[in-house]
């Protein structure tokens, strides 16, 4: 079974985004320790990317500040490494498809492989072009998240259908406008993809606060914490652990109710 599905063992998964290398790499280390216990069921690695055009402006200046520090993914594999000599919390990392492939993308999965990196988010690389990185990822035992946003039930379907460790349900950033035959709220996203996919579906769009994460978990399996972990670091800097703690614990208890529903 893949170890992402481990994280959804105990209800409804609570799972933060932090960019890595802001403000370095060791703070980034005692974040996801932090996480680890605070009630973190995944944590997403952001490798940080000079156009990281699926960020909102928050991720976008800590991976500005990260790639100034000197972060590479190299220096982040290393410090995955280190973390696996004592976490079994299942990791994925997020990054773009310019780091992959000017990486090597066999290369670039062999080593998720070797240091127990168990997904991979890769938001620039649409479902009809999976298999440029499908096969590597097969190889090498990572499974490709897919994301699902607002679309026609039969394109929800067939991603859904074809996901892999959980399917990461989001909204298009501008998409306000709803067009005919196109599905926009979240919740009948998750919906749709229920009939088509016996695995997690989650929501990770503008979620930032308690009550936000127990709307969403109210429909879904999990909720992405996606700017709030690196709002604390980028505030707090090398002190930003503790507080992280204890925005997860606020979110994870949000979410507690959810799982009795």
């Amino acid at each position: 079974m893949s170890k992402i599905r481990n994280a959804f063992q105990q209800g409804k998964a609570c799972i933060p985004f932090i960019t890595c290398g802001d403000p370095d790499l060791e703070t980034t280390a005692a974040v996801v320790r932090q996480a680890a216990v605070s009630g973190a069921d995944l944590v997403i690695l952001g490798i940080p990317f000079s156009d990281p055009t699926a960020e909102g402006p928050v991720i976008q200046e800590a991976s500005i500040r990260a790639l100034k520090g000197g972060v590479t993914a190299d220096k982040i594999f290393e410090m995955v490494k280190e973390l696996r000599r004592d976490m079994k919390l299942p990791l994925a990392v997020m990054t773009y498809a310019n780091v992959v492939f000017s990486y090597g993308t066999d290369r670039f999965l062999a080593a998720c492989g070797q240091i127990g990196i168990d997904g991979l988010i890769v938001p620039d690389i649409p479902y009809e072009e999976k298999e440029e990185i499908l096969p590597s990822c097969r190889t090498h035992g990572v499974d490709l998240i897919s994301l699902a946003v607002p679309a026609a039930e039969s394109r929800i379907a067939r991603i859904a259908g074809e996901a892999e460790g959980f399917l990461y349900i989001t909204s298009s950033l501008g998409a306000a406008e709803a067009k005919e035959g196109i599905v926009t709220d979240l919740g009948e996203i998750v919906s749709v993809a229920k009939q088509n996919t016996d695995i997690p579906c989650v929501i990770g769009f503008e979620i930032a606060s308690p009550e936000q994460a127990a709307r969403a978990a109210r429909v879904s399996d999990g909720v992405i914490i996606e700017s709030g972990i690196v709002t604390i670091v980028g505030r707090y800097q090398k002190d930003a652990a503790p507080k992280a703690g204890e925005y997860i614990k606020q979110m994870k208890a949000a979410m507690e109710p959810a799982v009795s529903r």
